[in-house]
């Protein structure tokens, strides 16, 4: 489905004036959730419900799309709904949850999708109606028409540290970034050659409950040297915080081009052979 007028981050009060509405489909991906669900809303555990596997070195990987169009139909969600997806808006890393499954649906050739902007946390502080317990839809169909290019591969990501002028974006932590921690899923401490860094948690504002402004993400880009343009790839450990920047880079700041590596240092890091870059 796809609809140029759907905004990749819906409020609360948007969400609120449309629940009941048809072909809104209400999207809860929190680990685990607490203190109830939106009303209406049906729930799919972002951890262990499928939305991430592991493939050979990566161990956030994008499923194989098929299983996703069984996870996805198993939740009664058509190709004529727009997702709604609802994280617990705790900080950004927890917004990733929502961001990595809105590129998913992006990743099926589904654009309706949206992102609620504060997740659960700005849902009861607007004082959105709460059930104890999700709701149950009747199972459907859903079909994907996968794409590539929101994606950045092993090989691609590879030919980028060859070629160099491909700006690399880590949305981890300075101090993994530096090469001074790291993360359980990284064999090696270290970046991947000529990345930058700009840590997500800026990104978001939990007690604002939103996500930063267009102008801000790209004010940020800039003071952290990471030109917005040739097609920005952003990583992390497994490509889940860096789901966050991919959204506010390409979604909220509507740079063209930017690419996701889902494989991340996880993958990246398995081979010693692949270089590595730390500060020091």
């Amino acid at each position: 489905m796809t609809d140029s007028s759907i905004s990749p981050l819906v409020d609360a009060s948007w969400l609120k004036s449309r629940l009941d509405s048809p072909g809104i489909v209400v999207l809860d991906v929190r680990t685990p959730p607490t203190g109830g669900f939106v009303s209406g809303s049906v729930h799919s555990d972002y951890a262990t419900a499928g939305w991430r596997t592991v493939v050979g070195g990566g161990a956030g990987m994008l499923p194989d799309p098929d299983v996703l169009a069984g996870l996805i139909g198993r939740l009664g969600i058509g190709n004529g709904d727009h997702v709604v997806l609802v994280a617990a808006g705790a900080n950004a890393s927890d917004m990733g949850n929502a961001t990595r499954v809105y590129w998913t649906f992006k990743m099926l050739g589904h654009d309706a999708v949206s992102v609620l902007d504060g997740g659960f946390a700005a849902w009861t502080a607007a004082g959105g109606p709460v059930e104890p317990q999700p709701a149950v839809r009747q199972p459907t169909r859903f079909t994907v028409h996968p794409r590539a290019d929101l994606r950045a591969t092993l090989e691609q990501v590879e030919a980028a540290v060859q070629a160099g002028g491909t700006p690399l974006h880590d949305a981890r932590s300075p101090e993994q970034f530096a090469g001074k921690a790291k993360s359980p899923q990284a064999r090696a401490a270290g970046t991947i050659p000529g990345a930058v860094n700009l840590d997500i948690a800026a990104l978001f504002s939990p007690a604002e409950h939103r996500f930063a402004s267009p102008e801000a993400v790209k004010a940020m880009a800039d003071q952290a040297g990471l030109p917005l343009r040739d097609q920005p790839i952003t990583f992390c450990n497994t490509g889940h915080l860096a789901s966050v920047s991919w959204f506010a880079l390409s979604e909220i700041a509507h740079v063209p081009g930017v690419r996701l590596y889902d494989g991340s240092m996880s993958e990246w890091s398995a081979d010693p052979q692949r270089p590595l870059q730390s500060e020091g």
